[in-house]
């Protein structure tokens, strides 16, 4: 008897018991004695079809399924059977463990999959330019598996669109699904600007589309006609952007436009012309568009002709991208922030890698808009790859143009022109600035033109260097603006989890509300039932008697004390040490400063005692922050920040005999750590002031010093507080902001 069950199945045949005797069928085949390439494939076969007639088991899988293995035979027969008994049933997948369905999953979801890790450093980090599709799946999802091929549409469908697409297996990464917050599979979710919405409709492919669609902003592509195309396209004065125009025959904004204008909203300002649509006949024939095909243009400085064209009967995310990438920026853009003055004018790597920005320093109004307009001539005639043309806003930039200027008065209420390259992230650049003002003259055109040009053989032409400080963001929304934005979307977020999330994810919620009704409730209840009739009959105990003597006496102290110091309080002055000094001045937050006196062992109490009289008025503002530096541990450190500040406080050569005799006690220093910068106070040296030498009067008992020491009087004492008789007048300066800035590259070590 023979068998066959297709071309690639063994064939298996069975003698009977009369045949006469033969020699073993694999006899033939065995490769010591046939030496024929096909002999030793030939002897694997023979040798499983014995194998397979001589086992019961392995002969019925083969009858039934056609196969010689037995995986085969438990996957079809053997999951059939299963599949029954789980449809009665809910078995949890973190127990059984098993890999069930995992070779019937698609494999395609594998170059999906993430992980928490990659999750949290690239896909919420990239969730910023293009919005995601995820997929919470698991081994023992039956609905999953009746999803697959309307996912598997979408998703190759959505990534050539450019969104992102990612899958989580809910049994191997248990972490992410919950931080997600998917506790059912199959679960879908977008999203976008790291906010997660959930996808709660019939999985279709419109449906899903439309979900991607949704959750962009409304506002990334403008519709243009006839009657507002000028105006968009002359916006690029306002939002400092080039602008794309789009011009196709479809009635909707493509949904690759869309990803396209969420990806590029940072640099491009985008619009749609729908050239089917009455309205737009002008805005057609103005640029000569071909209706039949989608063409796409960018506009920047001009606006009665593009910068530059694409036109394509079908138009890829790939194409664009190259189109839009090449044209991020106006040909002279304005830094209006620290982000476009990195891009834009970007730290050299290498010799070989120069960058250097022609820098037009102007101001605001027609009156600036004839130098600008020879400036902007200038560089469209002079594009290279190592050169970038900005300009800035004196008024608006203040500390960057006081940088490069040096406030000299010959380029006050008219523009000039700098070449710089930016050294290091610190802030450091060396420039050299046209030694008149710009006017846009020929003149003034042949010597820009000859620095220039000599900036390809002689690098060392920006001789003069300097630090900047961070560019303000001009295009920063208001406070106001912001926090409505956000109050929108907080009332967003819990209307929608009020209709779609389950009693688990409301749990944690529900129980926070009961806990405070509990709390609020019992505070009444007690409150109302306690008798407070003992309290008031009570005499008072020796403590309260001990305080109310107190409290009088210090009414009757501050009557006598100067009027600005405040009956009672205190300033918190720490030690600036090593051990403190990255959270107390290197990493202190944005807007905040540290005040830090200068004292020695010697003139400790007293400086301290008068230190705290001069800046308590000031001790309300949160950004402030007192500390004092010991100069007989740390010196050096003092005198490197002195050395950026040498027309205020000049110190002598470090060869000076001097130099270790040099009295810094009494030296106030605000010390800005984020923005590296800091404001000096000389002491007060005068002796005609009134006062007996050695007295204590200036010091007021009911003000406490947080600080090592304690309050003394001793002669000598007087002359000493007078160093900083003057510290509070110096206070109000800083906080107006009218005190010179010393900026330094880095903060040094203090050891």
């Amino acid at each position: 008897m023979s068998l066959s069950k297709g071309n690639s199945s063994p064939v298996l045949w069975e003698g009977k018991a009369s045949d006469p005797p033969m020699s073993h069928p694999l006899d033939p085949w065995h490769p010591d004695k046939n030496k024929d390439p096909g002999a030793e494939d030939k002897f694997i076969q023979i040798s499983k079809a014995y194998e397979i007639l001589s086992n019961e088991e392995k002969r019925a899988n083969f009858d039934r399924y056609g196969d010689a293995g037995e995986g085969q035979g438990f996957s079809q027969h053997q999951h059939r059977q299963f599949h029954r008994f789980h449809d009665g049933f809910y078995f949890d997948e973190s127990f059984f463990h098993f890999p069930f369905n995992s070779e019937r999953r698609d494999t395609s979801d594998e170059k999906y999959l993430l992980h928490f890790s990659h999750y949290i450093n690239e896909i919420v980090p990239d969730s910023f330019k293009k919005p995601y599709l995820i997929k919470i799946t698991s081994d023992w999802c039956f609905s999953c598996i009746h999803i697959e091929p309307v996912w598997k549409e979408v998703a190759q469908e959505l990534e050539v669109l450019g969104a992102g697409i990612g899958v989580v297996h809910a049994g191997y990464e248990r972490r992410l699904a919950h931080h997600l917050g998917a506790h059912s599979t199959p679960t879908l979710l977008g999203l976008i600007n790291g906010k997660i919405t959930f996808f709660h409709n019939a999985v279709l492919r419109e449906n899903l589309r439309q979900f991607v669609e949704n959750l962009l902003p409304g506002n990334l592509v403008e519709k243009i006609t006839d009657k507002n195309y000028i105006r968009f396209l002359s916006d690029w004065r306002k939002d400092n952007k080039p602008h794309v125009l789009l011009f196709d025959h479809m009635p909707v904004v493509p949904l690759l436009y869309k990803l396209t204008a969420f990806a590029y909203r940072d640099y491009l300002s985008f619009g749609y012309v729908y050239v089917g649509l009455r309205g737009t006949e002008e805005l057609s024939s103005q640029y000569n568009i071909n209706v039949y095909t989608p063409t796409m243009m960018i506009f920047k400085e001009h606006i009665d002709r593009p910068a530059d064209v694409v036109q394509a009967r079908e138009m890829k995310k790939q194409l664009i991208d190259d189109f839009l990438s090449q044209n991020k920026f106006l040909m002279v853009a304005r830094l209006a922030n620290q982000r476009l003055f990195q891009e834009l004018c970007p730290v050299k790597k290498s010799h070989r890698q120069r960058k250097h920005c022609v820098v037009l320093l102007t101001g605001e109004g027609e009156k600036f808009a004839e130098a600008y307009e020879a400036f902007l001539t200038f560089a469209v005639a002079n594009t290279k790859d190592t050169l970038k043309f900005v300009h800035i806003y004196n008024e608006r930039q203040p500390e960057f143009a006081d940088a490069l200027l040096m406030d000299e008065e010959k380029y006050r209420g008219r523009s000039a022109v700098v070449i710089l390259e930016r050294r290091n992230n610190a802030g450091k650049i060396a420039y050299k600035a046209l030694e008149e003002p710009w006017q846009g003259s020929k003149e003034d055109n042949f010597i820009l033109l000859d620095l220039v040009d000599q900036l390809r053989t002689d690098p060392g032409l920006l001789s003069s260097e300097t630090v900047v400080a961070d560019l303000n963001d001009e295009l920063a929304p208001i406070f106001l603006i912001r926090w409505l934005y956000s109050t929108l979307d907080y009332i967003s977020d819990c209307w929608d989890s009020l209709f779609h999330s389950n009693w688990r994810e409301m749990m944690p919620l529900l129980s926070l509300l009961f806990s405070a009704l509990f709390i609020l409730f019992g505070t009444v209840i007690v409150q109302a039932f306690s008798d407070s009739s003992d309290t008031r009959d009570s005499p008072p105990s020796e403590k309260e008697e001990t305080a109310a003597k107190t409290e009088k006496n210090d009414v009757n102290f501050s009557k006598e004390s100067n009027s600005r110091i405040p009956k009672k309080g205190f300033v918190e002055v720490t030690e600036l040490t090593d051990i403190n000094y990255t959270s107390n001045l290197v990493r202190l937050r944005p807007g905040h400063m540290n005040v830090v006196l200068i004292l020695s062992n010697s003139t400790k109490t007293p400086l301290l005692q008068k230190f705290a009289l001069e800046v308590y008025t000031f001790t309300g503002s949160s950004s402030l922050h007192f500390s004092f530096l010991s100069l007989d541990k740390h010196r050096e450190w003092l005198e490197y920040l002195l050395e950026f500040a040498q027309d205020a406080a000049p110190i002598p050569n470090q060869y000076d005999k001097h130099f270790l005799e040099r009295d810094y006690t009494g030296y106030v220093l605000a010390l800005n750590g984020h923005k590296k910068y800091f404001c000096l106070f000389k002491p007060h040296r005068s002796g005609d002031e009134g006062g007996t030498p050695g007295s204590c009067e200036d010091y007021d008992a009911s003000l406490h010093v947080e600080a090592r020491g304690k309050p003394s009087c001793s002669p000598g004492s007087r002359s000493i507080k007078n160093k900083l008789h003057k510290l509070s007048f110096w206070m109000e300066r800083l906080l107006e902001g009218s005190l010179q800035r010393f900026y330094i590259p880095s903060w040094p070590a203090l050891d």
